[in-house]
């Protein structure tokens, strides 16, 4: 199954449910101390609830920003995979390409988009339809 959000009718796929989990476990973990949205509550609790209100778009944008700025900061290596086992590693391990140098490149969609450039386009078009998101397994 893929996990993708969904605007109005438009599809924007990301990957499996642990890829998307990760992105979260990391956003947890690095930026906010382990304490699940406490810098981050429209990301981390609106968005990863599955449903984001279109009133909540722009304020979700810029937290999105504000987490590519920070994540590029940090190295590869940064990536958490579960919160739940931090020794867990992801399935490909430590094999990834020399183009990822950062914590914002690590995060590759499967279709080869990275995924700040994914939330972006999507809270964007959500944006101007004025529609809520969406995640959801196809």
């Amino acid at each position: 199954m893929t996990v993708g959000i969904i605007v109005d009718f438009l599809w924007f796929p990301i990957g499996t449910d642990s890829f998307l989990y990760s992105f979260f476990s990391t956003i947890c973990y690095r930026l906010e101390h382990q304490k699940w949205g406490k810098k981050f509550p429209v990301v981390m609790n609106e968005l990863y609830s599955g449903s984001l209100s279109c009133n909540s778009i722009k304020t979700c944008r810029r937290e999105i920003e504000t987490i590519e700025k920070k994540f590029k900061r940090l190295s590869s290596s940064a990536v958490v995979w579960s919160l739940e086992n931090l020794n867990e590693k992801p399935p490909w391990g430590e094999d990834i390409s020399g183009d990822i140098t950062n914590l914002a490149e690590y995060f590759i969609t499967c279709d080869g988009k990275n995924l700040f450039d994914v939330l972006k386009a999507a809270l964007k078009e959500a944006e101007v339809e004025q529609v809520d998101v969406r995640i959801k397994k196809v």
